[in-house]
């Protein structure tokens, strides 16, 4: 099943959708492969998901110990009036509070 994240900045919380349900986190830990999806028909936002077909390999608000055995390379970053990413695929993703998604390397 595929999983569908993005950041839903009215609330300042990351959403994870599938086709029957939805859930929201602070941050995410994504450790696994990933890819992105556009979609510049659309009216409304969002129009750049990340996704991924494996649920086991999401962490919910993960546990800072978690977090610190990955480095982080780059940030991913999604251009609103472009519809597009700077990445398209890779291997592991750190969702950050504030908002800021980083591309991350194992240590």
């Amino acid at each position: 099943m595929k999983f569908k994240i993005h950041r839903c900045n009215c609330r300042k919380l990351w959403s994870i959708q599938t086709r029957k349900s939805k859930f929201t986190a602070l941050s995410l830990l994504l450790d696994g492969s990933w890819g992105t999806e556009l979609k510049p028909q659309r009216k409304y936002n969002p129009k750049g998901f990340v996704t991924t077909n494996s649920k086991q390999d999401i962490i919910v608000n993960p546990p800072i110990e978690a977090v610190a055995k990955f480095e982080k390379v780059a940030k991913l970053i999604y251009d609103k009036k472009k519809v597009n990413f700077n990445v398209n695929q890779g291997e592991s993703l750190f969702f950050a509070e504030d908002g800021t998604c980083y591309l991350l390397k194992k240590l």
